[in-house]
């Protein structure tokens, strides 16, 4: 019997959605498809999965045997995630989702007079929009649960394999995280790309494509971390 069997895994994937005003906002190009591969791997192993996707991300095949939830911007998804961590016993949380790194301050006119309208801007001429820091949720989740299993991802815009897997170590370890899988905005255009798998103690597992790095991953913490 796999060792994930009951287990309730918490997935998040795509991107956040930060919104200028009720029908404009930025996203970034996750389509959620790491979320969905994972998401099938864990329910094959027998896990109760969480399936937390970004408003234009992808729904797993069977999502009908999931536990679905859609956040819209990054405060909304750490919301979230703060509230199913304090109500019930979460074992694994993998955050697969591709989170903004700014959301909005403040958005003036051409003149630099405030636009606190709710609905939707003018749109004769462009607004000037203030931006500000996105909150980091992954710092955030062993805060709230201290004992569930984390697992983090970290893009980086490079192909230099030393520096990607540097920086997975340190947000791992500024996260303590247990796993960290680290890939080079490339496999945002392609399905083959390398990702690799960093664990806490050190070693590195290279996985060629989404799908693989999905069921390694997810063989990774029935076989490893769940004895």
């Amino acid at each position: 019997m796999s060792m994930l069997q009951g287990k309730k895994v918490v997935i998040t994937s795509g991107g956040t959605l930060e919104k200028w005003d009720r029908v404009r906002g930025h996203t970034n190009l996750s389509k959620g498809i790491m979320g969905c591969y994972l998401a099938e791997a864990a329910l094959d192993e027998g896990a109760e999965v969480i399936y937390m996707h970004g408003y234009f991300a992808k729904l797993p095949t069977h999502q009908k045997q999931m536990r679905t939830m859609s956040f819209e911007g990054i405060e909304d998804l750490g919301e979230q995630l703060h509230n199913l961590l304090q109500q019930e016993k979460i074992d694994i949380v993998i955050m697969a989702a591709a989170g903004s790194d700014w959301v909005i301050d403040k958005v003036y006119n051409q003149s630099g007079i405030e636009m606190t309208e709710q609905g939707k801007m003018p749109s004769d001429e462009p607004p000037i929009i203030h931006f500000k820091k996105a909150p980091k949720i992954l710092p955030k989740i062993k805060k709230w649960a201290p004992s569930v299993i984390l697992v983090g991802f970290k893009l980086e815009a490079t192909t230099d394999v030393e520096f990607l897997i540097e920086r997975a170590k340190l947000r791992m370890e500024s996260s303590h995280a247990q796993l960290m899988v680290a890939n080079s905005s490339q496999s945002l255009y392609g399905s083959g790309e390398p990702h690799f798998i960093v664990s806490e103690h050190g070693s590195v597992m290279q996985v060629d494509g989404k799908e693989e790095t999905a069921k390694k991953l997810i063989q990774y913490l029935s076989n490893e971390l769940m004895i």
